[in-house]
């Protein structure tokens, strides 16, 4: 049975455009646009009708770095698929990209299998996966050619965690030469754990347990070093990178000269790299333990770098990160030790109205925006144009957005499974007001009428951008 919806009056903002127009879905996906109050806006007719006057029409967010119920530390990410896709379409992300996880002597497709196992049926919006590989082996290598084939198109890898994730730089080499070949992308953990290992264990030997040291111990100048060798070994084995949460200068200049020089070399930051610093880490009373993530915050004055980077385009992407842990019970198991703290921040829900506070103060242009949050992580990954844009023959993910609407971001109202906010009591402006996944209301007019399951798996193409 055919259904019809279309959205009158609003401002529909993609990467490229800013016009006043009406947008008409069938059947799950775009149809039509046409400018506001002319005769072929007009003639649309549908089921139901959406007013949008005075508020922006925007591509659902895509989401390129999840970790909903990973594994870490002994214990598990606080959101799972359902809680954490929920918590999503409350933002305005309507796809996540999560990590299926590879463990030292299991095969890929057994990882897969355990991620597909707790997303499908659970997932209130679409979702894909991206693969951690932590055993490179003549097996693995094999594997990665046939996950590619079936839309597993890119593979993340450690510099950091020896003894978990950690990948040694053969390892790194072998995988990215399989990478050039099969057209998969190497999403890049770029920090020296080695030499962060060091560190760790001379800071606790000095007494130096509190959450701030997390920060301390992990040092720009590490993220940088990783940064570098991992673009050389791209560079050696003629394959595309892709870093995530750059947090540093450092690892910014890394990036630009990498591209500089015309290599296939992306980066990616996130909010809590834009918005905190290392003075959340250093909250008393254990409140810092709420910041620790990896890479770490850092201080105030590396936000500069990392705007612009994303104006000048050195970097591409704003994901979230997101792996919640609770306050209570998880990132309480560090207490009188950092470096057991579970690394990750919660921020599905927040990315989306950050960076339309990102707007307002001046970073970024509102076409930029959207860039960064829907149409170049689609591209990244082999989504675009299903997903990431509003335009005829797009999957209908679109968000009904109130720029002018208030909020006060808070644990109390948010909807991300996880009992603290990294963002408590900060003010912005702009708000999600509906939501609709694939033509379907997730959100409508400021209530959740999605529902488990909803969601559905989205094998991707390669990345787009490769010269």
């Amino acid at each position: 049975m055919s259904s019809r919806t279309v959205i009158r009056g609003g401002l529909v903002i993609t990467a490229s455009d800013e016009i006043h127009a009406d947008v008409l879905i069938e059947d799950g996906r775009i149809a039509a646009l046409a400018a506001s109050a002319t005769p072929a806006a007009d003639a649309f007719t549908a089921d139901r009708t959406i007013d949008a006057t005075g508020k922006y029409v925007i591509p659902g967010g895509v989401d390129a770095h999840t970790h909903m119920e990973l594994p870490f530390g002994g214990t598990f990410a606080s959101d799972t698929f359902e809680t954490g896709t929920r918590a999503a379409a409350w933002g305005g992300t309507t796809t996540i990209v999560d990590f299926a996880v590879q463990g030292v002597g299991q095969s890929l497709r057994q990882g897969l299998d355990a991620w597909h196992a707790k997303a499908e049926g659970t997932c209130a919006i679409d979702y894909g996966f991206h693969m951690i590989v932590s055993d490179v082996n003549d097996e693995t290598l094999k594997e990665m050619d046939l996950l590619v084939e079936e839309g597993i198109t890119s593979f993340k890898q450690f510099m950091a965690y020896p003894g978990v994730f950690y990948s040694d730089d053969g390892q790194i080499l072998r995988a990215m030469q399989r990478s050039a070949d099969n057209g998969g992308l190497i999403m890049m953990h770029a920090e020296n754990g080695i030499a962060i290992d060091v560190l760790v264990e001379q800071a606790l030997a000095r007494g130096e347990t509190d959450p701030r040291f997390h920060g301390e111990v992990r040092k720009a100048l590490l993220e940088a070093e990783a940064t570098h060798r991992a673009i050389r070994l791209a560079q050696v084995a003629g394959a595309p990178l892709y870093v995530v949460h750059v947090s540093a200068t450092e690892a910014v200049t890394e990036l630009a000269r990498a591209r500089d020089e015309g290599l296939n070399v992306f980066g990616e930051t996130c909010p809590q790299y834009l918005f905190l610093s290392t003075d959340n880490l250093a909250e008393p009373d254990f409140e810092g333990a709420k910041y620790v993530c990896s890479t770490p915050l850092r201080p105030k004055e590396h936000q500069a770098a990392l705007w612009r980077g994303l104006r000048t385009n050195d970097l591409q992407v704003v994901s979230t990160d997101h792996c919640p842990f609770c306050f209570t019970g998880q990132k309480e198991l560090g207490r009188g030790d950092f470096s057991k703290i579970p690394n990750g921040l919660p921020g599905v829900e927040n990315r989306m109205d950050l960076l339309h506070q990102a707007v307002l103060d001046g970073h970024i242009s509102r076409r930029r925006w959207i860039e960064i949050a829907c149409a170049t992580p689609a591209r990244m990954f082999g989504l675009y144009p299903k997903k990431g844009t509003i335009a005829p023959g797009a999957d209908a993910d679109v968000v009904i957005y109130d720029p002018a609407a208030e909020q006060v971001m808070s644990a109390g109202t948010h909807h991300m499974n996880v009992d603290y906010s990294a963002y408590e009591g900060k003010r912005v402006t702009g708000r999600v007001e509906t939501v609709l996944s694939r033509g379907v209301p997730v959100i409508t007019d400021r209530e959740y009428t999605g529902r488990a399951g909803h969601g559905v798996y989205t094998p991707r193409s390669t990345c787009q951008y490769l010269t």
